[in-house]
């Protein structure tokens, strides 16, 4: 098994501390690029609902601690490193982050949105998020959150002052990323309330590409 990749970031030396790529063993064949756990746990989940098994097929999801790491992650990845196939997941704000790691890694300058889709990359508008709750809908959203034993949470949460006049939309956004390991929870749930075939459409793409 190969030992962790270690990329340095740009910049003033001694100014930012490595970014450390986890092992990869030699069954490994293509690496989704995520920012964090939440978008790992929906892809994985809708994988397994679609009869997918990703590490029986060599695919490998990993967080990268946030897409500010991207660069460093194709530089030891993609093709100035392991070679591996490559696709991933990001939210629309960060768009500008993938689109300089994909040029930084030899992959093409002034990329369209177009493009990184057919490098892969797959946009979620605004977030992962956002994507589920419009998936689910208002009162699917609830329904979960009624199994989940969070309704009286939530029903109090709606009734703080910062939360008043908003969208319920971008409450439940906000609700969802209130606690630690609330967003991962809840993109198994919410994956797993929808029908396959109702689940984002960034996610099919993703898992489409492999």
């Amino acid at each position: 098994m190969p030992g962790p990749v270690s990329a340095s970031p740009p910049g003033r030396a001694g100014t930012s501390p490595h970014v450390l790529v986890p092992a990869l063993d030699d069954a490994v064949r293509a690496v989704v690029l995520v920012e964090g756990a939440s978008d790992r746990v929906a892809l994985e989940t809708l994988a397994a609902r679609m009869g997918r098994d990703l590490p029986a097929e060599g695919v490998r999801v990993l967080p990268m601690g946030g897409v500010t790491n991207v660069g460093h992650f194709l530089d030891a990845l993609g093709p100035p490193g392991l070679g591996l196939r490559l696709a991933g997941l990001y939210d629309a704000p960060e768009e500008g982050f993938v689109r300089r790691g994909l040029a930084r890694a030899g992959l093409g300058a002034a990329l369209t949105r177009a493009d990184l889709a057919a490098y892969g990359f797959h946009v979620c508008v605004a977030d992962l998020e956002d994507e589920l709750i419009r998936a689910a809908g208002v009162d699917g959203v609830r329904a979960v959150l009624t199994a989940a034993g969070d309704l009286h949470s939530w029903d109090l949460f709606q009734r703080q002052p910062a939360q008043r006049g908003r969208p319920v939309e971008a409450q439940l956004r906000r609700f969802i990323g209130t606690r630690s390991g609330r967003k991962a929870a809840y993109a198994r749930l919410l994956v797993d309330a929808l029908r396959p075939e109702r689940a984002p459409r960034s996610l099919h793409a993703v898992l489409d590409h492999l």
